[in-house]
């Protein structure tokens, strides 16, 4: 029974962090997310999603505030284009129809700090 214990209070602490950049993710977010992490917090909080479209899996970052334009980059972190934001709301006009398209919409990051 013991054991049970130690494994169950490993497993919690080690998914504890709120902080963690997925395992699996291309090296390449993982620099995007470290690089968010050292940047001064956002409101509303940066996020970074997960997506499936046209194929293949991307990753969204929500525009950080106003004005701001998101962006969609493949898993090579090659910017696609912007989905959203900007002044009129429909960022670059380069993917109209993502929003309609994307699916197994994952969130991978929130930076939690405050």
């Amino acid at each position: 029974m013991k054991n049970y214990l130690y494994c169950f209070a490993l497993i919690f602490l080690l998914s504890c962090s709120d902080n963690d950049i997925p395992r699996d993710a291309p090296d390449c977010v993982k620099k995007v997310i470290e690089g968010l992490k050292k940047d001064p917090v956002s409101k509303p909080p940066a996020k970074v999603y997960q997506y499936q479209y046209e194929g293949r899996t991307v990753y969204y970052l929500p525009p950080a505030c106003c004005d701001g334009m998101s962006t969609l980059m493949d898993d090579d972190c090659n910017v696609i284009c912007s989905p959203d934001g900007g002044i009129t709301g429909a960022g670059d006009a380069k993917c109209p129809e993502f929003f309609k398209k994307a699916t197994n919409q994952k969130l991978i990051w929130e930076d939690s700090r405050k």
